[in-house]
């Protein structure tokens, strides 16, 4: 995340940075509904996730909840205390080195020549295709396995939060709407995994 974080600002300029949208908004309700809809989008993949494959390896939170190693038993306050720091964690790090890179470096290399429609169809293809290293090909018990169809819908929800990202960028004309709603999905999605698995 940090080197996808710092790109921009070892081989862009001051210009090239604003132009693919490191700079400030003072649209402040933008950064609230990217937020809230970051949020959102996490509870309907839950949801999905939970409906098709209920509390298997199969759903893509399950698996990526394993990789938490939340204690068992773990008491009201000591889950509350790790699940503060992973929400933390997960809302600040990933969310800029990644909307940095995806949406800021990879869409504004694609955006002069293919416009911004066909960029973000790029910059959030790479995006989910990134993401079949979170849910895609799994080890479970010592063992590698494929999911193929819970694979696809993981990596089309992928693509569809990162269109929403882009579309947030759009909305408060800088790449902290992208950041605030990626932050919210992550927020939603740790907080599935802490409280609703």
């Amino acid at each position: 995340m940090f080197v996808s974080a710092v790109v921009p600002f070892i081989f862009l300029n001051k210009y090239g940075r604003k132009k693919i949208g490191i700079r400030g908004t003072g649209k402040i309700g933008g950064l609230i509904l990217s937020l809230i809809i970051g949020i959102a989008f996490s509870l309907l993949l839950y949801i999905i996730g939970i409906e098709l494959y209920g509390n298997s390896f199969q759903n893509w939170y399950e698996y990526i909840a394993k990789s938490y190693n939340i204690p068992k038993g773990i008491s009201g306050n000591n889950k509350l205390i790790i699940f503060a720091i992973m929400a933390s964690t997960g809302m600040i790090f990933s969310p800029v080195g990644e909307e940095l890179f995806f949406r800021g470096i990879v869409h504004g290399s694609f955006a002069k020549s293919i416009g911004d429609k066909k960029a973000s169809v790029v910059d959030s293809l790479a995006f989910a295709t990134t993401h079949i290293a979170h849910f895609g090909l799994v080890f479970v018990n010592g063992i590698w396995s494929f999911y193929p169809i819970p694979t696809i819908i993981w990596v089309i929800g992928m693509f569809l939060v990162s269109v929403l990202f882009f579309r947030m960028k759009k909305l408060t004309g800088s790449l902290l709407g992208a950041i605030c709603c990626h932050a919210g999905f992550n927020l939603g999605m740790i907080y599935s995994i802490f409280y609703l698995l």
